[in-house]
């Protein structure tokens, strides 16, 4: 038997004690949290090895910023344990239920799914945010993060573990793939005997290699290939300051716009507009040959690879569009089906933006950044599912359970 399988083993164990384990998972939860705190100079001295590797390797401002934990930050993700500790718990919750004419009495009930493995990249409270949200939902996981973050991983992870284990649940509940080659990915994704589910979290190449070569169930969470469309009716200046901060405020993340979309009419309004405040960070601009002819020589020539490309950087593509129609069309090509936005006064294009674009999450004068699971009161997130299976849109507690029928009778047989 291989480490992994092993860890398949102990997870599978695992499980069975957490599907029943009521409030010890809150107990689980509160001493994570204080565990995080109390353990905030290690968590962050472990930070700082991968950080300096990270800078070593060349890695770009807006990955060592995913990458980067300091106290507040801590203290953050600390804060967002203790929020689904206090959430309810859908472990048991009775989704309907029937009497048959014969007597039957048959409920459908939620029960967590059983082991959860996560596959994501650089971002280590990705490590904390899915392991609680597994404790809490009644399943155990196992986790594989990327090699950039693998120091904050292993000591989160450690730190986990212990405080699983103060409470009287096995440690097992959680544990981390401490190898970080492409093997132990392969063999996550294969798992079959031991994992119900699989999560990748990350960008755009990490989940088609796990859609494409997994054999276990795949929930497929999404790139952010995200849009703004500037309507003919907009109010500019709420563009332009919805513009800035689904851009600036965090490029890194998948909530973050990575193209927009101006009517022509008022597109030699609106772009310098909106320019100026992007002008703030430095954003570059790959812009349309009308956009150009509008801004001038300081935006670079977009090419199609420009439209498909999540930057996760202060860069945005920019394109002049004939009509409301072209925009849904564009994004319809284009879009990864995460969130997209229309920035307008007219209704009934406001209206017509929702029901025609395919995303996850569908904005009307707002900026992208609001998809998460705890701006959507759903607390931590393991995921923004963009697929229509089971789960779309932030995945919290409900979507990480499955449920089963449960039928009573008193003596019952079918004829």
């Amino acid at each position: 038997m291989t480490v992994i399988e092993e860890m398949g083993a102990k997870a599978k164990a695992a499980s069975r004690i957490l599907a029943n384990a009521g409030e010890k998972k809150n107990d689980a939860l509160r001493a994570i949290a204080q565990a995080l705190l109390d353990n905030s100079d290690k968590i962050i001295a472990a930070n700082k090895t991968d950080l300096e590797k990270g800078k070593e390797n060349g890695l770009s401002a807006s990955l060592l910023d995913r990458l980067m934990l300091d106290r507040k930050r801590i203290e953050g993700i600390a804060q967002g344990v203790l929020e689904v500790a206090a959430l309810p718990d859908p472990v048991g919750t009775v989704i309907s239920g029937s009497v048959r004419p014969n007597g039957l009495k048959i409920s459908k009930v939620r029960v967590p799914m059983g082991v959860i493995g996560i596959i994501y990249e650089s971002r280590p409270n990705v490590t904390v945010d899915a392991a609680v949200l597994c404790l809490k939902s009644g399943n155990a996981v196992i986790l594989r993060g990327g090699k950039e973050a693998i120091n904050s991983n292993m000591c989160l992870a450690e730190i986990m573990r212990g405080a699983v284990e103060q409470t009287g649940l096995d440690r097992n509940s959680v544990q981390l793939i401490e190898d970080t080659s492409r093997q132990s990915s392969t063999e996550l994704m294969g798992l079959t005997k031991y994992l119900d589910v699989l999560i990748p979290r990350g960008g755009k190449g990490l989940i088609r290699a796990v859609v494409d070569n997994a054999k276990v169930p795949v929930i497929e969470t999404g790139a952010g290939n995200c849009h703004v469309y500037v309507d003919e009716y907009a109010d500019l200046d709420m563009a332009a300051d919805i513009i800035f901060n689904a851009k600036t405020s965090r490029p890194s993340v998948c909530n973050a716009i990575e193209t927009i979309l101006v009517h022509k009419a008022v597109a030699e309004k609106a772009l310098p507009l909106i320019k100026a405040r992007l002008d703030e960070k430095n954003v570059e601009l790959r812009g349309c040959e009308r956009t150009r002819a509008i801004l001038g020589d300081c935006v670079v020539p977009a090419d199609e690879s420009d439209w498909e490309t999540e930057y996760l950087d202060y860069i945005l593509a920019v394109k002049v569009v004939d009509s409301f129609d072209q925009a849904v069309e564009h994004i319809a090509k284009y879009s990864s089906g995460h969130s997209e936005c229309i920035i307008t006064g007219n209704y009934k294009n406001a209206r017509l933006f929702t029901e025609k674009v395919d995303a996850a999450a569908v904005y009307v004068n707002s900026s992208t950044r609001f998809t998460d699971g705890g701006m959507f009161g759903l607390g931590a997130e393991i995921g923004i599912s963009t697929q229509k299976l089971h789960a779309r849109g932030p995945m919290g507690l409900n979507e990480l359970t499955s449920m089963k029928f449960i039928i009573e009778g008193d003596g019952q047989v079918r004829v």
